[in-house]
């Protein structure tokens, strides 16, 4: 009867599959979470409110307004913050 015999190369590799395999199944759980919290998240981008967005425009431009904002306003929209938000995209802000 023959004897099996690990030397230390199998020990090793035997060690660095179980290492890798923890390692990629985490991955993957990590991946799956994000994607299910990303989907949880709606299907607009971050800054606009629902129904505002349209996966269809290309660039994804939001209407002007702290009404079309996903998140209120921290303080009053004064004439300034209505008139620089209507100029986006623009290069240059009104001249307030």
């Amino acid at each position: 009867m023959a004897r099996a015999t690990y030397g230390s190369t199998g020990a090793l590799r035997t060690s660095t599959l179980k290492k890798l395999s923890v390692f990629v199944g985490g991955a993957w759980l990590i991946g799956l979470l994000l994607s299910r919290a990303a989907k949880a998240g709606g299907d607009h981008a971050a800054a606009f409110s629902d129904g505002e967005s349209d996966p269809e425009n290309f660039d994804q431009t939001r209407s002007a307004g702290p009404a079309a904002m996903r998140d209120g306003p921290r303080r009053d929209w004064d004439r300034v913050d209505q008139a620089a938000d209507e100029s986006f995209p623009a290069s240059d802000p009104p001249s307030y």
